[in-house]
């Protein structure tokens, strides 16, 4: 039996969002999606509603009528400070206000390990390790997260902020032998914390059971999630194409990866 009537997914045209539409569907007798991105033609149980995350107006018609929101959406990586601004930051605050004011109880948000990106690897982080975002997309992952605090603590809308590490098929490299969240696991995730009885205000890491994980959810024991995959599966042949780097490459000494060594992005325009 479905647990909602409607479900809200924002950042539906994306790959993760595209994942959750799948995984999500047995959760809602609707799933209402929406992205500024096509999203391909409506199920019988599926509505969409094409919005831009910094129209205020738009989200609060896509947020109407829902019972729990999956944002998924915002910039997707390090992007120029105006497109942070407003997909992310603003539209941030734009979903929480909505879902203020038509009175929904639960976020499910995309943050990001890039969040805590300047965590040294040997250091590891558990789900209260302060923010060391590594670029203005982990800026605004941080921001939300504390969004997510306010509107828990003043307003009572519960989230859970989930700090997704690298969500591919399978691992690429030797980083995502640490970092690797595998869809199936994903969607437990997120599952997880949209049925849980109570999530209050909780940061959990996106990643599969992976031996070398930098991360520990421990204090995140009350969602239920239990990761069913491990990189450990793909170690072999990842090892065997990427040979091992420089252990004092900010790529390799910070849990952030490649984004730990770029520049600001506006310097690139």
């Amino acid at each position: 039996m479905p647990r909602f009537n409607r479900l809200l997914i924002t950042g539906a045209a994306g790959n993760l969002g595209a994942v959750l539409r799948q995984g999500l569907a047995p959760l809602a007798t609707t799933l209402r999606l929406t992205d500024r991105a096509g999203m391909g033609e409506a199920a019988a149980h599926e509505e969409i509603m094409p919005a831009e995350l910094s129209d205020f107006d738009a989200i609060m018609a896509v947020v109407k009528d829902c019972d729990a929101v999956v944002h998924f959406g915002a910039a997707p990586m390090e992007k120029p400070w105006a497109e942070i601004l407003n997909s992310s930051i603003i539209g941030g605050y734009n979903v929480y206000e909505a879902a203020r004011r038509h009175g929904v109880r639960r976020i499910v948000y995309a943050s990001s390990i890039h969040a805590v990106g300047y965590v040294r690897r040997e250091e590891g982080a558990d789900t209260h390790t302060g923010h060391r975002p590594d670029t203005l997309y982990g800026l605004s992952k941080c921001f939300v997260e504390d969004l997510a605090s306010l509107y828990f603590h003043k307003f009572g809308i519960e989230s859970a902020c989930v700090r997704i590490n690298s969500c591919f098929p399978e691992p690429a490299d030797r980083r995502h032998l640490a970092t690797w969240l595998s869809f199936r696991d994903l969607v437990q995730l997120v599952t997880r914390c949209l049925v849980a009885e109570r999530i209050g205000h909780t940061v959990v890491y996106g990643i599969s059971d992976n031996r070398e994980r930098f991360f520990s959810n421990e204090k995140a024991a009350h969602l239920g999630y239990q990761p069913q995959d491990s990189a450990e599966d793909y170690r072999e042949k990842v090892e065997a194409k990427c040979p091992p780097g420089d252990p004092f490459a900010p790529d390799i000494e910070f849990v952030g990866g490649f984004l730990c060594a770029v520049g600001h992005p506006d310097d690139e325009a």
